[in-house]
């Protein structure tokens, strides 16, 4: 009777190896970092502070408002 063949124990992939593979399936769903969360914040006018969101915001109100 043969001997069976023996075979290497498969190594446990590392992490970033099982991300990467998973990001190519099924793309990147939910980013490791987003926007919110690093100082870089929006653009918007540098000269005044304002973040283009609160420009936008600003814009949108009606005159009788003001």
């Amino acid at each position: 009777m043969a001997e069976p063949e023996s075979r290497p124990e498969p190594q446990p992939e590392p992490d970033w190896q099982r991300k990467r593979r998973l990001a190519a399936i099924f793309g990147d769903a939910v980013p490791e970092q987003t926007g919110d969360d690093t100082d870089r914040g929006e653009p918007g006018d540098a000269r005044t502070g304002e973040s283009a969101s609160d420009a936008w915001l600003r814009a949108q109100v009606p005159p009788h408002h003001g």
